[in-house]
């Protein structure tokens, strides 16, 4: 693992809480080499094409763009991103030491892709709307340096914490909200090796790819004790590779072990996505 220190690093827990408690977005730059995401970019392209040719392989998520659910070792990464420095202490600064991981992924918004609506990924949990609590993280590693034309990632700083007043679904607000959201919205340009945690509750978007090239990206989805989002998820690791994890990694996955692996039904459609705007 090509994490950019010889030691282990140490990361401010108050910095990191007031990030994700304020913006809801806060992120790591250079956290892995070029070549281990060059590595991760091609696992992603192979496995994009395999489920692009399987009956719900690959899930729309608005025009020209398509969310997978992928199994862990299926990227030659996984261990790596789970065991990153930044990412456990993110996960133990606001989840707790009990974190679960319960769902890793990947989204590519390719050439022609729409703006989607304004959107969160799930409905806001009591933890959150009455105890004030996050109880889930999205970490996202792109495996290309986006660009402006490329359809970044935008999003509206401190919108987690909005109540779901009229809420489509519990997650998709009322159209008379997006000037608040346009005001506040800030795009992500990240580069190759960076990695960003957001409360997946942070009102948020794909932006349109006006580009040649698509934009894929890593999904990591790690819960707190409280949170359910493994309902929507099936987690699966063979027995073999399952007994090559450290026992520190064991301890935070939400999974099924078996002897074969099985594909994935997606559990988590978002029918408010498919139709994108323009």
């Amino acid at each position: 693992m090509e994490v950019n220190s010889i030691t282990r690093p140490t990361y401010d827990i108050a910095q990191i809480m007031s990030g994700l408690y304020g913006d809801g977005i806060i992120g790591l730059k250079g956290a892995f080499g070029r070549e281990w995401v060059q590595q991760l970019g091609e696992d992603i392209a192979r496995l994009y094409a395999d489920a692009l040719q399987r009956p719900g392989g690959a899930l729309g998520r608005g025009p020209k763009r398509h969310y997978v659910e992928i199994h862990p070792e299926s990227i030659r990464g996984f261990v790596d991103l789970a065991t990153h420095p930044w990412v456990v202490a993110v996960c133990e600064a606001v989840l707790g030491p009990d974190y679960k991981i319960v769902e890793i992924g990947f989204d590519v918004p390719n050439p022609g892709a729409m703006n989607q609506p304004w959107h969160r990924d799930f409905p806001a949990p009591d933890d959150t709307l009455v105890g004030r609590r996050l109880n889930s993280l999205a970490f996202n590693l792109t495996t290309v340096d986006v660009t402006e034309d490329m359809g970044p990632f935008e999003i509206a700083p401190g919108t987690q914490w909005d109540l779901p007043v009229d809420f489509e679904h519990g997650m998709f607000p009322p159209k008379s909200n997006s000037p608040r959201y346009e005001q506040r919205a800030q795009r992500k340009l990240p580069h190759m090796g960076d990695i960003s945690a957001r409360s997946a509750l942070t009102i948020h978007r794909g932006t349109a790819n006006q580009s040649n090239k698509s934009r894929p990206a890593l999904v990591l989805g790690v819960d707190a004790p409280t949170a359910n989002n493994a309902e929507r998820h099936d987690l699966q690791l063979t027995r073999a590779f399952y007994e090559t994890l450290p026992e520190s990694l064991k301890s935070h996955l939400t999974c099924r072990v078996v002897d074969t692996l099985e594909p994935i039904v997606q559990g988590h459609t978002i029918e408010g996505l498919m139709m994108g705007e323009a």
